[in-house]
């Protein structure tokens, strides 16, 4: 049967899904905060995700425009909102259909069954691991380059290191530290001079477009975060 991943703030309610899934015959990974789900999503590839839409940090909506990036998993809302702009908002950042609380469990299960026939019948286009894509942007991992709208930014080794690892941390905030260690292998403080020079260095290759020029965000004295929508 398939996997199934819950993201919740509420771990009362993932339980109880969780159990009841599970004896529907499903295989369920849970996640209490937005962040882990978002990892949980990468790494385990799951075949539905089931999502709330109010959680703290990141709402449901940031989380799947988020997963879109890198998942075409179907996704279900989950949410105590009912209005139809909410709904349509839900749609619109990825979603695939949107259940309002209260809820039975029975028909959660029958819309995660209905999602998994209609994705079934659906040609799965080839994926590349080695491309990431964030609108116009495009990463090449294996040429070691960025393109945007089909042009090189002729990133130079240190600059592109610097935006890969912002862009596989999609919407999520990266420290000095995280960032310096993964550039330099060891971070000490004095090392954040260097972390700056080299996003520093980064924006400015990415100044030809507002969009571009925007997609990383500066967190107050504690790092960056890659803005992918």
């Amino acid at each position: 049967m398939a996997d199934i991943l819950l993201i919740d703030d509420d771990t009362d309610v993932l339980e109880i899904n969780r159990k009841f899934l599970t004896g529907e015959g499903f295989t369920v990974h849970i996640a209490d905060t937005p962040p882990k789900g978002i990892d949980l999503a990468r790494k385990l590839a799951p075949s539905c995700i089931v999502l709330d839409v109010m959680m703290p940090g990141m709402d449901g909506f940031e989380v799947c425009e988020t997963i879109r990036t890198f998942s075409s998993a179907p996704i279900i809302f989950l949410t105590g909102k009912s209005s139809e702009d909410d709904k349509i908002n839900g749609l619109l950042t990825g979603g695939d259909d949107y259940l309002v609380k209260p809820y039975g469990l029975r028909e959660l299960s029958a819309r995660i069954q209905a999602l998994l026939r209609r994705a079934s019948l659906q040609p799965v286009p080839p994926v590349n691991a080695n491309v990431l894509t964030f609108r116009d942007l495009t990463i090449d991992k294996l040429a070691h380059k960025a393109f945007y709208k089909g042009e090189d930014l002729y990133l130079a080794n240190r600059e592109y290191e610097v935006l890969l690892y912002l862009a596989t941390h999609p919407n999520q905030e990266v420290t000095f530290e995280e960032l310096g260690t993964a550039l330099f292998g060891v971070y000490s403080e004095d090392d954040r001079r260097s972390v700056m020079v080299n996003v520093s260095r980064l924006r400015k290759k990415m100044t030809v477009d507002y969009v571009l020029e925007n997609m990383i965000e500066t967190v107050w004295s504690k790092g960056y975060r890659f803005i992918a929508k």
